[in-house]
């Protein structure tokens, strides 16, 4: 069995290519690091190391890699082959790969009307179908219509922190123990691949809600509160009193929108919670607060993880989203210089104030109660 995966960096490597390798794929990592295609085809193997206590150590075989730059036909063969295509490159970087990946489906029906998953696991909503959208953009109506018929897009929720780490071994990575990779079965095409340490499920918007009101949404609170108490780390704005007891009270409040909308078991979910925030103590893992921080603007966005459940705190729970209005202030006045978006994000408060900045970025318009509670926040 082949993977074709896109993206051999930390994440790839650590995260999806080593289960996909356990589960007895030959894993074809997709890049542009030369360096790093170099040493996979070198070795055929890297090792993967827990960033806990234990230290325990495994190693990933079965793996190869191709240069996208150097060698853009062979991978176009790899995907006319493959048995699974993943990705795990970043949102602005499936916009690249789907001229690629258009082409080598193309390759691929000429050869062979084997079905073929081709699953974009990202710290996204709606990857797979954003991905979707960009390979079909380049599609003949006809050619949409046979795809349609081979290829699916299923959506997927991906959890692990890989640090930003330095190592001597290249192509070695440290990561979290915990992990959560959650694939939506009903849209799948097939038979459903057996991946241990992948669940599918019928309905996969209840995880992606979770692990965006919980894990993303907890630590952007973590990172801009951290930033504006002059912290320089993860590890140390969860060390702070003042940030921890924000981290926790902001998750509180995401946990009861979604124990009411999703008839979550309260006890159960407050155990997530807790195992959440465990995971930003780890002290293995110190993450820079502007690598978590990082694209503000986009985090400010109406559907992501701040604004998205403080909009329907009004709707699930009685009360106000205080916590989650003090993160987004947090992350309104987020101005690290080396931050494109931060920079961009201050440059438009300056230019327009904060009312507009909220209207247009976060889209929540003057008069909602969100909006009052924010500009509160911003004056205190």
């Amino acid at each position: 069995m082949l993977a074709v995966h896109f993206g051999a960096g930390n994440i790839g490597r650590g995260f999806i290519g080593s289960l996909l390798s356990d589960a007895g794929y030959e894993v074809c990592f997709v890049d542009v690091n030369a360096e790093v295609v170099d040493l996979l085809n070198g070795k055929r193997k890297y090792r993967v190391v827990l960033a806990d206590e234990t230290s325990e150590e495994t190693t990933v075989t079965n793996v190869r890699a191709i240069n996208s730059m150097q060698n853009p036909e062979k991978v176009l063969e790899a995907i006319s082959e493959a048995d699974i295509v993943t990705t795990a490159v970043g949102p602005n970087v499936l916009v690249i790969i789907s001229q690629l990946l258009a082409h080598g489906l193309r390759k691929r029906v000429e050869q062979t009307d084997k079905p073929l998953n081709i699953i974009a696991c990202e710290n996204m909503i709606g990857g797979s179908e954003f991905l979707k959208k960009h390979v079909y953009d380049k599609l003949s109506n006809d050619e949409k219509n046979k795809f349609d018929q081979t290829f699916a897009f299923p959506n997927a929720a991906v959890d692990r922190i890989v640090p930003n780490q330095t190592n001597d071994d290249k192509l070695m990575v440290k990561v979290e123990p915990f992990y959560e990779w959650v694939v939506d079965r009903l849209n799948m095409i097939g038979d459903v691949p057996s991946i241990e340490g992948a669940t599918f499920v019928e309905d996969l918007t209840p995880f992606i809600e979770r692990k965006l009101f919980t894990v993303n949404t907890g630590h952007a609170a973590c990172a801009y509160l951290g930033y504006l108490a002059g912290l320089k780390t993860i590890k140390d704005a969860m060390e702070n009193e003042d940030v921890f007891q924000a981290v926790v009270d902001t998750l509180k409040e995401t946990g009861a929108v979604l124990v009411k909308k999703y008839n979550f078991d309260s006890d159960e979910h407050m155990n997530y919670v807790n195992k959440i925030v465990g995971r930003f103590k780890n002290p293995h893992i110190n993450d820079e607060i502007p690598r978590v921080a990082r694209g503000p603007i986009r985090k400010l966005g109406p559907n992501d993880r701040l604004i998205s459940p403080a909009v329907q705190h009004y709707k699930y729970v009685n009360g106000q989203p205080v916590n989650l209005a003090k993160a987004i202030a947090a992350a309104l006045n987020y101005d690290f210089s080396e931050d494109e978006e931060a920079v961009s994000l201050q440059s438009k408060i300056k230019e327009v104030g904060y009312e507009k900045t909220i209207e247009e970025i976060c889209q929540v318009p003057k008069g909602h109660p969100l909006f009052e509670l924010i500009m509160q926040k911003l004056t205190k």
